[in-house]
């Protein structure tokens, strides 16, 4: 799925990575303990979460995803926002809960990944 098919799916506005809006991501999860994201995600593009400090893009950065979905409409700091940029990571906000935008996200296509084996 392209992060631009998100961005419809969610109703969702682009806080920085508008150039990379039309890359491919294959899986998600949403998480807002990102000691789970660490410990159990595993090839994860997406991370959906409400949490808007800094520890998400480093997570975000530590995993590799591609994407990262601030959910319930909150609004990141600029610190965050730059961070996010400077690492090459889409972020968007949608005002959409979690639980509904996992749920229309995976409706439409797209799968959670594996998991750690160390489960």
């Amino acid at each position: 799925m392209k992060i631009s098919k998100i961005i419809e799916l969610l109703d969702a506005t682009v806080l920085c990575g508008e150039d990379k809006i039309e890359n491919e991501v294959h899986s998600a999860c949403g998480s807002d303990m990102m000691s789970d994201v660490l410990a159990y995600v595993k090839e994860q593009a997406v991370l959906l979460t409400g949490l808007v400090n800094l520890q998400v893009v480093r997570t975000a950065e530590m995993m590799d995803m591609k994407c990262i979905v601030i959910v319930r409409g909150k609004k990141p700091g600029n610190e965050v926002v730059e961070l996010c940029r400077e690492s090459g990571i889409v972020m968007l906000s949608t005002e959409e809960r979690m639980y509904v935008a996992c749920g229309r996200l995976y409706e439409n296509g797209l799968r959670g990944g594996g998991v750690k084996e160390n489960e």
